[in-house]
């Protein structure tokens, strides 16, 4: 415990000193996390995305649906899912799927839609023509879509307008149908009523008769759900995207300092000398990674109070925790254990401090830029999305997306959480086989 304690508290020391790498790892994820959101609070509220995957669930099967099926499936940039693992979904199913992530959102025909539609036309022609039937009260079909709370709102407004556009035309064909049917009967009253029995054989103009009173109500309303399990939860933000995420980025920069510590000792022969001191090689490790871990949770610390206090003074809304403020952390000691786990596997394999400082940074930024950290995973091409699922830092960015804006517990982040172990005792474990080697 002793030897443990004195050997973090030799990290901290050589921590201090390091004016330039302290600089780096709080200055630089501050100035990201305060600029880049600042700049998307406002792009994120107006930009499209340009290609989606929507989950189609049709309940209705007439008409209007294969109308709508029809038009997502021209539709440019879109492309219409049916199928859940091989089966047909229904609703419940397909709620699940998208609070889990794997869609982005999820179009749900009602049961009876087409009906509904022809009626509600019915409706419209004859209070528009004032002809003889119900003249009761038309109201609007409701089209839910069901949203991930992790997708945007330039994302939901995008896809929201196009599904709006699209129903807009099957309205607009299912009222002139309505329209055209009643037409003749209704010109015919018109003739009858101002001509009397001279109407046969003559062709007034009718349309004083007729007051074509058109009600602007739409026969269409598309309704945005967010869903999170069984619970409904608001969309996520700039500030709820951008904090964690670059928090993240932070924490994984340790691995670069960390690196260079590995290399200064090893090239200056200070990893020589305290080799032939009575303490184990595990114990000086530690020590060095406890140290550093503590500097990632204070620097995580520092990112959620910027997010919390600082950046609603400069107008956006403030960072929410969410309901699980200990599993959060737990997810950024994972992170930084992963990280420190590269930093080890970096300093033993480079032979330089210019190696490291050169390939690490670049490795870091690439995996961030995989994971999801500087734009959201759903937004890129779908070969990157595949390829995302390699980065640490998509792992912890989908934890940390579960916890602050899905709602999940522990059990829902289990799985990356055991990825960031599994990949920080791998670099670890190839580290040490490196080592020892060498050591030989």
């Amino acid at each position: 415990m002793r030897r443990w304690l004195a050997a973090t508290l030799k990290e901290m020391l050589l921590l201090s000193r390091d004016r330039s790498g302290l600089l780096v790892l709080f200055v630089m994820p501050a100035v990201l996390v305060l600029v880049i959101t600042l700049v998307q609070e406002n792009v994120m509220k107006t930009m499209g995305e340009r290609r989606t995957q929507i989950l189609f669930v049709d309940l209705d099967g007439g008409r209007v649906a294969r109308q709508v099926e029809s038009a997502l499936t021209e539709a440019d940039g879109v492309q219409l899912v049916k199928a859940l693992d091989g089966m047909v979904p229904d609703v419940s199913a397909a709620r699940r799927a998208v609070a889990k992530g794997r869609f982005q959102l999820c179009l749900v025909i009602p049961e009876g839609l087409s009906a509904e539609v022809r009626k509600q036309a019915r409706q419209f022609a004859i209070q528009a023509l004032n002809a003889e039937g119900d003249h009761a009260a038309p109201t609007s079909a409701v089209v839910n879509v069901y949203f991930d709370p992790a997708v945007t709102g330039g994302y939901r407004s995008a896809v929201r307008h196009l599904l709006q556009l699209m129903l807009l035309q099957i309205e607009v064909q299912e009222k002139m149908t309505q329209l055209s049917e009643l037409l003749p009967t209704q010109f015919e009253k018109a003739l009858q009523s101002a001509l009397g029995p001279m109407a046969a054989g003559m062709a007034p103009d009718p349309a004083a008769a007729i007051n074509l009173d058109w009600t602007p109500q739409p026969l269409f309303e598309v309704r945005a759900i967010s869903v999170a399990g069984k619970a409904t939860v608001k969309p996520t933000n700039a500030v709820q995207q951008n904090v964690p995420a670059w928090s993240l980025f932070g924490i994984f920069f340790i691995a670069v300092p960390m690196a260079g510590s590995f290399i200064k000792e090893r090239l200056s022969g200070v990893e020589q000398r305290m080799r032939t001191m009575p303490v184990s090689y595990l114990a000086l490790v530690s020590g060095k990674v406890s140290a550093y871990l503590l500097v990632c949770m204070v620097q995580f610390g520092l990112i959620l109070m910027i997010g919390r206090w600082l950046l609603p003074l400069l107008g956006t809304s403030a960072f929410v925790l969410g309901s699980a403020p200990w599993t959060l952390l737990a997810v950024a000691l994972c992170a930084a254990i992963a990280a420190a786990g590269y930093g080890i596997l970096l300093g033993t394999v480079v032979k330089s401090y210019e190696q490291a400082a050169m390939f690490g940074p670049i490795s870091i930024v690439v995996a961030a830029a995989l994971g999801g950290i500087m734009v959201p995973v759903y937004a890129m091409p779908l070969p990157m999305q595949k390829i995302s699922i390699i980065s640490p830092l998509a792992w912890a960015q989908n934890a940390c997306l579960e916890l602050l804006v899905r709602g999940g517990d522990l059990r829902a982040v289990a799985t990356p959480v055991v990825l960031l172990l599994l990949f920080a005792a791998a670099c670890m474990g190839v580290a040490w086989a490196m080592f020892s080697r060498r050591a030989r």
